[in-house]
């Protein structure tokens, strides 16, 4: 299911791009069900990766960032900000039915329903943050990945901030009704300052 990654893409300049041409309430349905404080409309277009990008003279436009990433990218960023303002409901929230969370040291978390039970966190007293370095959208555009660097935020029994980083990826599906949701979410914290994990030695 993997593929080759494409090459890294500034997140700011990403980020930057999306903010000038796709707003928050823009084409793409989001997977899961809207929080209570808000509603999806029924008459919401699906954002189709195969179709041509707009005419405008946006960043989104540059033959560089290929028109599938940025529907991966924009589903991440649109996670992360539910996640920032709803905590670990809103986490769960964003998975598929059958997916699978997994992060070190602990088994698998099998299905939404047991990810919910799992990720019981408010976000008043633990903040989790994410920024996707690249994406990948498969040939069939029904499946990709992200994936980047993320942060967790919260205070010990004293009240001393403790902030735990690691990387992340997030597996992506389209059901079949043309809403993404998670269908897999693995993370693993930040390999030792003194070295990288995934830096080959020089010959």
């Amino acid at each position: 299911m993997l593929f080759m990654l494409q090459r890294k893409i500034s997140a700011r300049l990403l980020l930057a791009a999306l903010s000038v041409g796709v707003s928050s309430t823009g084409p793409l349905i989001a997977q899961s069900s809207p929080p209570p404080s808000s509603s999806a409309s029924s008459s919401q277009t699906i954002y189709d990766p195969l179709a041509a990008p707009p005419s405008s003279g946006s960043l989104l436009t540059q033959p560089t960032l290929n028109p599938g990433a940025l529907v991966l990218m924009e589903l991440e960023r649109r996670f992360a900000a539910d996640v920032a303002t709803g905590g670990g409901k809103a986490f769960a929230a964003w998975f598929a039915d059958d997916a699978v969370s997994l992060s070190n040291g602990r088994a698998a978390v099998l299905g939404r329903g047991a990810i919910a039970a799992d990720a019981n966190w408010d976000p008043k007293t633990y903040q989790l943050t994410w920024t996707p370095t690249a994406a990948q959208m498969g040939p069939s555009n029904d499946m990709g990945f992200t994936w980047g660097h993320y942060e967790g935020h919260t205070r010990d029994a004293h009240g001393e901030p403790v902030t735990v980083t690691g990387r992340y990826i997030t597996v992506w599906k389209k059901l079949a009704n043309g809403e993404w949701k998670v269908a897999l979410d693995a993370s693993a914290v930040e390999p030792p300052a003194s070295g990288d994990c995934c830096v080959l030695p020089k010959p």
